[in-house]
């Protein structure tokens, strides 16, 4: 009798260690949601970008960006920050044996003050610091919209938006053959068009 109780005491005891271990892993499963989307988002670059070449294009956004509906555009919520995001998109390109960006920014962003935005004088300073060198195009904002709702009609375009508060904080990469420079293409359209006479 008394073996009958002690048998039952441990198994109570176990049933109840195996409803606080489960009662755990239920309570950590939305916290490894909640880390998702910024892993999300390196592994789709590094799963995208073999196969992106010239004329697609890869957009670091802010978190006000459209969702566009072109059958080419994919927008990716990072749940990361925009120089964050960017600074892992660049480090990728720049060890990407095939593509290379060409750097649009909205215009309007050099005209937006920190009384009406604040903290945009940091986030312009990041950009500097982060795009160090590279050759900057500003481009009005709704141009840029309206040329990439016309690429995403014929070309992939990946959308990676970010939790900028910002406005025209957006930075857009065209991107072009690394192996293959724009010289390098008028040079040959040249010599075609020489022989063809």
């Amino acid at each position: 009798m008394l073996a009958g109780r002690k048998f039952a005491f441990a198994m109570k005891t176990q049933i109840r260690s195996l409803l606080a271990i489960t009662s755990l892993l239920l309570l950590a499963i939305p916290l490894a949601h909640a880390q998702a989307p910024d892993t999300d988002w390196r592994i789709k670059l590094q799963q995208e970008l073999p196969l992106l070449g010239h004329r697609n294009w890869i957009m670091i956004v802010d978190s006000a960006y459209p969702l566009q509906v072109s059958p080419g555009v994919e927008t990716i919520e990072t749940g990361a920050d925009l120089p964050q995001v960017l600074r892992v998109v660049l480090g990728t390109l720049d060890h990407a044996i095939h593509v290379t960006p060409s750097i649009y920014l909205d215009a309007e962003l050099s005209y937006v003050t920190d009384e009406a935005a604040p903290g945009v004088s940091v986030y312009r300073q990041h950009l500097k610091e982060i795009l160090h060198d590279r050759p900057v195009k500003p481009v009005l904002h709704e141009t840029l919209l309206k040329q990439v709702n016309d690429v995403g009609q014929n070309f992939h375009i990946l959308i990676l938006k970010t939790n900028m508060t910002i406005p025209y904080s957006s930075v857009f990469l065209q991107l072009d053959c690394k192996y293959w420079p724009p010289a390098a293409e008028q040079q040959l359209r040249h010599a075609m068009g020489g022989a063809s006479r």
